[in-house]
């Protein structure tokens, strides 16, 4: 066993390279924080979600909250974590895959957003 250690202990290491590692468009790539937003203090509650740069109306910022019944959970991404409650909102969920037990929700601007303005969701609706 000794032996067969030392040995692997020996082998040299190869790398590939690629000139792309992530597929242009992926549904089911991940991305924590788009570049336009960001997480800070927020006058509304605790932190919440801001744009760092102005964003146009109708804007996909990615992935809020998957639906997964079949854990009994529902995994929210730090920007669905985030989002803080206002009656006049303006941001909406967009629910972008529907299968039988699985359901994946995008955060869609309502309207342009200025830079430092906060992303907010009606959670009434």
């Amino acid at each position: 066993m000794r032996r067969s250690i030392r040995q692997a202990m020996r082998r040299k290491v190869y790398s590939v390279e690629v000139e792309e590692v992530i597929p242009t468009y992926n549904p089911f790539y991940y991305k924590p924080l788009p570049e336009e937003i960001t997480i800070r203090q927020s006058e509304i509650e605790g932190l919440g979600v801001f744009a760092v740069v102005d964003i146009p109306k109708d804007t996909d910022l990615g992935t809020t909250h998957i639906n997964v019944p079949m854990y009994n959970g529902l995994i929210r991404t730090p920007i669905g974590g985030f989002l803080n409650h206002e009656d006049n909102a303006n941001c909406v969920l967009d629910m972008i895959h529907d299968w039988d037990d699985c359901q994946i929700y995008n955060v869609v601007t309502r309207r342009k957003i200025k830079a430092n303005e906060e992303l907010t969701l009606d959670y009434n609706v």
